[in-house]
C-alpha cells in the first residue's frame, strides 16, 4: 500500500512540475503586459525599468524556477492588473467557484447514479426510454448554449430567477457563502444545473452501461435463483460492482466541473476564478493566469490520486496485482 501510495504522488508532482512549464512557456507568446501596464506616452527607459521590476528581463529558466520557488510558499507574484498578491485576489474569488462546483458535482453524481440504475432496472420503460431521451440534450448541447437557454426560460420568461450573479452572501472571515441567504441559494441554481448537466448525464449513461453488464453476470443470476429479494440483487450486489469501474470517470469529471467552470461563470457573470482567469487573458496578466492553471492542475492532480486511492481501496484485484509485484 505504501509503495502504491508513493509511487501515485511522484507521478502527481511530475504532472505538475510538466504542467507549470507548459503553462509558463505558453504564457510568453499571448502578449506583452508592459504594452497595458504603460500608457501611450512611455519612453524606452520607462519600458526597462518595468521589464527589470517584474523580472521579466531574466532567462526563462530563471523566471520558471522564481515561480516554481514562490509556488510552492503560496507566493504566486503580484497582479498586473491589480497590483495586488495573486493568491490574495485568488483567496476571494476561489469561494464562489468552489460552492458552484461543489453544488454541481453533488447534482451530477447523486442525481446521475440514481437515474442511471432506474433506467438500467425499468430499461423497457417508457419512463426509462424518455429520460434516455431527454438525456440526449445533456450529452449534445454545450455549455454556454444551456446557460443561455435556462436564462431565457427563467430569468427572462418567467422571472423566477436571477441571470447574473452571486446574490448577497455573507462574510464568515476566511470564507464567503451565498448559501446562508435566499437570494444567494436562489443565485446558484441556474448555474449550477448548467455546470453539472453534461457530468450527470455522462455519469448517468455509464452507470446504467455498467448495471446492464452487471446484470447479466452469472453470479446476479444465482442470487436470483437463491430467492433472494429484486432490491437486494439490485442494490447490494449489482451496484456496488457497478460502481467500481464508475469511480475513475466519476473523480475525472468533478476535475472537470471545476476546470469547465470557466465557461458557466462567464455566461452568468459568477464572480469565481474562472471569470478572473478570462480577465487576466484580456490584460495580459501573467501571474493571474498561472496561478489559476497551476491551481486547476493541483486540483485534478489531487482528485485523480484520490480517485487511485480509493480504487486501490474498493478493488481487491489492484492489491492482488501490487502484492504479487513485490
Amino acid at each position: 500500500m505504501l509503495t502504491f501510495v508513493l509511487r501515485r504522488v511522484f507521478q502527481s508532482l511530475i504532472v505538475l512540475l510538466v504542467v507549470g512549464l507548459v503553462a509558463f512557456s505558453m504564457f510568453r507568446f499571448v502578449g506583452d503586459p508592459i504594452d497595458n501596464l504603460l500608457g501611450q506616452e512611455r519612453t524606452q527607459a520607462d519600458i526597462e525599468r518595468l521589464r527589470t521590476q517584474l523580472g521579466l528581463d531574466q532567462p526563462f529558466v530563471v523566471q520558471y524556477w522564481r515561480f516554481l520557488e514562490g509556488a510552492v510558499q503560496g507566493n504566486f507574484g503580484v497582479s498586473y492588473r491589480q497590483g495586488r498578491p495573486v493568491a490574495e485576489i485568488i483567496a476571494e474569488r476561489l469561494p464562489a467557484t468552489l460552492e458552484l462546483a461543489l453544488v454541481s458535482g453533488i447534482l451530477a453524481i447523486g442525481v446521475g447514479i440514481a437515474l442511471g440504475v432506474f433506467t438500467a432496472i425499468r430499461r423497457d420503460g417508457w419512463m426509462a426510454n424518455t429520460i434516455m431521451t431527454v438525456s440526449l440534450i445533456g450529452v449534445s448541447l454545450p455549455t454556454f448554449l444551456i446557460g443561455i437557454l435556462l436564462i431565457y426560460i427563467f430569468s427572462v420568461e418567467l422571472g423566477w430567477l436571477p441571470s447574473f450573479g452571486r446574490g448577497e452572501v455573507v462574510d464568515l472571515g476566511w470564507w464567503t457563502t451565498g448559501f446562508l441567504t435566499p437570494s444567494g441559494r436562489q443565485a446558484l441554481i441556474l448555474p449550477a444545473i448548467t455546470l453539472g448537466l453534461y457530468q450527470m448525464t455522462l455519469i448517468m449513461r455509464l452507470v446504467r452501461s455498467e448495471m446492464l453488464e452487471v446484470l447479466r453476470q452469472d453470479y446476479i443470476r444465482f442470487a436470483r435463483a437463491r430467492g433472494l429479494r429484486e432490491r437486494t440483487v439490485n442494490f447490494r450486489h449489482a451496484l456496488k460492482n457497478t460502481l467500481v469501474p464508475v469511480i475513475t470517470v466519476t473523480g475525472l469529471q468533478l476535475g472537470s466541473i471545476i476546470a469547465f467552470a470557466i465557461i458557466t461563470e462567464t455566461v452568468f457573470q459568477w464572480p469565481g476564478v474562472g471569470l478572473l482567469f478570462i480577465n487576466a487573458i484580456q490584460f495580459v496578466d501573467i501571474p493571474v493566469m498561472a496561478a489559476y492553471l497551476m491551481l486547476i492542475s493541483v486540483m485534478f492532480v489531487g482528485i485523480n490520486l484520490i480517485v487511485d486511492l480509493a480504487y486501490f481501496a474498493i478493488d481487491p484485484r489492484l492489491r492482488a496485482e501490487n502484492s504479487g509485484a513485490k
